[in-house]
């Protein structure tokens, strides 16, 4: 182990060259111990930074941590996978218990007329596997703080507020169970959210972006609050009417009092509401339509949509903002390793301003990296493909480019037939003619599916007669049986297995294929009048109805196959890898809501027979939350309440909810989902919105404008851009790399 001097060391001296900050006389660094046994652990320390400084670039983390050997030794450990896997793993944990603690979730139906009593865990089982994870997250901080030392520490908010989220929720743990499990609410339940919050450097960034876009939305916030109550007012005051029948209904249903007309008005910016608050009045007299049709387009289509471009606006100046910070990141990373590596270099050199970095020392530190083996292997080759002698700044950090890139494996080389026949056969079943004519059969098969259903709509299932669906699923699924082999045979098993899309294709014959043999072997073959009876677990129904769901899900195929499908297709993809923060912050906000709406809200809705508020479905209102026995949406138990939250968030009858949870619960309740609309539907979704157009707009400027560039790379090339945006990056200056890397609070490089 290092002395703990080692930490406010230089590592590396005056050998550089240049002008800066001397480094101390007398202290040891990388580059001046040349001889005596602590030249060679001074060595490897060195190798030792670079490795995790290279490890920093990849993963785009910051690099003002601890630099010693005990602390880079600790880093590597707490940045292993299985470290951040264990990390991961307890955060979903955590994260998991709402569903088994009380109230629990583990029945089959959440309605509240069927349901029944749930199975509940014993007082100490939820806060045993708790106390657990709090005990991870405690050695989490602990190892935080340290690698970054104190001073970094007292001025990292999220790592305080790291800290008093534990004490919080240590405490809140102790009193649960000094009261039995009995306390009527806990608050370290609404707390859980921040440890996957805190994890996430691209979460952080995302309630950044938001943080800053609140001025803006605000804004116009208050032209729809303004624009709500003007309209209110004007509703009141044209809706009293005594001798129209048509405004005396439209009062008394809509604007009978102000928080009514309100709300009212509200839930018609979402539109969910309308026409039928327009019907009652629009049909005595048409010139009420004006009304109505003026409030709708100022606020749903002008001052709704308005919003969303500022969300989007903001979302991707900040999106640009945070990958150009991961950018820089990466490059400090490298630059860093660089300079550490050429220290190693200056030793016994006569001539330190020529020196680089040896290609060897960078491949001992290039194999003990984390890094997979391709991208290890792609900057070998790089490495090997060059001249020689030692790397300079700019050769070093090309190096690292492969790092923005994945690795396209060549497919494995066809069979080689002696036969002309076979080579013939080979080249007519290895031609992508032949992928075309198996989308076309796969289209076929969807279409006689169809036919079928549209003609058997109104006939019931145990009066089927399944004879001709049944002969045309057994000829379909031969076929794609038969293209299976023949390109199995003209690929190789491993060049077909090498194809993504033929591993789905085979996956799913040889699922169909086996399917249809149980079918023929418990059922018999297809014949008129082919009704049998059940028999084993499946009626003859069953499995045809899902042979013909697999074989609709096999059409998926086809997708690659046309280019504006793979491009949308890409960019969901895209989406997936990397909304990853966007999904947590939508994890965070359903949690937290759904806890508070079980604290507010659990047991107010009862079965009928246990509330005269709750009346039979005959006499309830057209309409009402009773009416469309919408009993399932209540907050009795936590997966209740995230399905509730849903429904909600969609605001498709969101009115319902409203207007039931103000009978069962109180008028007050409509302020807690008057703010899930607004948190969710209004800003969660439009920075959704705003991710999904900046990742297709900038792929399908790219897709216009560099397709034939793009065809010739894939073509040529066994790489291709991974990092989205990277091409409308900036790259750091030299001297904004140099200037930040003076000022590291561990790593004193002297000039």
């Amino acid at each position: 182990m290092a002395d703990t001097r080692e930490e406010s060391e230089p590592l590396l001296n005056r050998a550089r060259g240049g002008s800066g900050r001397d480094c101390p006389r007398g202290v040891p660094t990388c580059s001046n111990v040349q001889e005596g046994p602590g030249a060679m652990a001074r060595r490897d320390l060195c190798l030792d930074q670079a490795v995790v400084l290279i490890e920093d670039a990849i993963q785009y983390r910051s690099i003002n941590h601890r630099m010693d050997a005990r602390s880079l030794w600790l880093h590597r450990r707490y940045y292993s996978s299985t470290s951040q896997w264990i990390l991961s793993f307890t955060i979903f944990l955590i994260l998991a218990l709402a569903f088994v603690e009380t109230p629990s979730s583990l029945t089959r139906t959440s309605d509240v007329r069927y349901r029944p009593d749930p199975w509940e865990a014993p007082c100490g089982l939820t806060e045993g596997i708790e106390a657990l994870c709090l005990l991870v997250f405690v050695a989490d901080v602990s190892v935080k703080s340290y690698l970054i030392g104190w001073a970094q520490f007292r001025r990292n908010p999220w790592l305080l507020a790291y800290l008093v989220v534990l004490v919080v929720s240590l405490l809140d743990w102790v009193v649960s169970l000094s009261l039995v499990c009995q306390e009527p609410l806990r608050v370290r339940r609404l707390l859980r959210p921040f440890f996957l919050m805190q994890n996430s450097s691209m979460m952080k960034k995302t309630l950044k972006c938001i943080r800053r876009s609140l001025p803006e939305m605000a804004s116009v916030g208050l032209l729809l609050a303004v624009h709500l109550c003007l309209f209110t007012v004007f509703g009141m005051l044209l809706f009293t009417g005594e001798k129209d029948a048509g405004q005396d209904r439209e009062r008394l249903t809509y604007f009978f009092n102000l928080p009514e007309a309100l709300t009212t008005l509200l839930v018609l910016l979402t539109t969910a509401n309308n026409p039928d608050v327009m019907i009652p009045v629009y049909s005595r007299n048409r010139a009420y339509a004006i009304f109505f049709i003026a409030y709708t387009l100022i606020g749903s289509l002008f001052l709704m949509n308005l919003m969303t471009a500022i969300i989007y606006n903001q979302f991707r100046g900040y999106l640009m903002m945070s990958l150009q910070t991961s950018l820089l990141r990466r490059r400090l990373g490298t630059r860093a390793a660089y300079k550490v590596l050429s220290s190693v270099t200056a030793e016994g050199e006569a001539h330190p301003e020529r020196l680089g970095v040896k290609p060897e020392d960078f491949l001992k530190v290039l194999q003990k990296v984390q890094l997979d083996s391709d991208h290890k292997q792609a900057i070998t080759e790089k490495l090997h493909s060059r001249s020689g002698g030692l790397l300079s700044a700019d050769e070093f950090q090309k190096l690292f480019d492969e790092f923005d890139k994945r690795v396209i494996k060549e497919h494995p080389p066809r069979p080689q037939y002696q036969s002309p026949f076979l080579r013939n056969t080979q080249f007519v079943f290895g031609h992508h003619y032949f992928d075309y004519l198996g989308n076309l059969m796969a289209l076929g098969n969807l279409v006689t599916i169809c036919v079928f259903l549209v003609l058997d709509a109104h006939v019931l299932p145990k009066d089927r007669d399944d004879f001709v669906l049944g002969i045309l699923n057994c000829i379909f699924i031969l076929y794609y049986l038969l293209e299976m082999l023949l390109k199995v045979f003209s690929l190789g098993l491993r060049g077909y297995l090498s194809y993504p899309s033929n591993v789905f294709d085979g996956l799913l014959t040889i699922v169909l294929l086996v399917l249809e043999i149980s079918t023929l072997a418990v059922y018999g073959f297809p014949h008129r009048g082919w009704k049998p009876a059940m028999l084993g677990l499946l009626s003859l129904w069953d499995m045809t109805r899902l042979v013909n769901v697999l074989i609709v899900f096999r059409f998926l195929r086809i997708i690659p196959s046309m280019k504006l499908m793979s491009l949308v297709a890409s960019t969901i993809l895209d989406l997936i890898k990397n909304m990853r923060a966007f999904g947590g912050i939508l994890v965070v906000i359903y949690y937290v809501f759904a806890i508070i709406g079980i604290s507010l809200f659990r047991g107010v809705v009862v079965a009928p027979r246990n509330s005269s508020l709750a009346s039979d479905n005959g006499s309830a209102p057209c309409g009402s939350f009773e009416q469309l026995e919408y009993w399932p949406n209540n907050f009795d138990d936590f997966a209740a309440a995230l399905v509730t939250l849903w429904d909600v968030m969609i605001v498709n009858n969101w009115q319902v909810f409203l207007d039931a949870f103000r009978r069962y619960a109180g008028p007050w309740s409509e302020v807690y989902f008057v703010l899930w609309w607004l948190v969710s539907s209004v800003i969660w979704v439009n920075l959704f919105l705003a991710l999904i157009l900046e990742n297709f707009l900038h792929k399908w400027d790219r897709r216009s404008h560099l397709q034939p560039l793009t065809e010739e790379r894939e073509d040529t090339s066994e790489m291709t851009e991974e990092l989205p945006f990277r091409d409308v990056l900036e790259e750091p200056t030299e001297e904004e790399l140099v200037e930040k890397l003076s000022r590291h609070p561990h790593l004193q490089l002297c000039r």
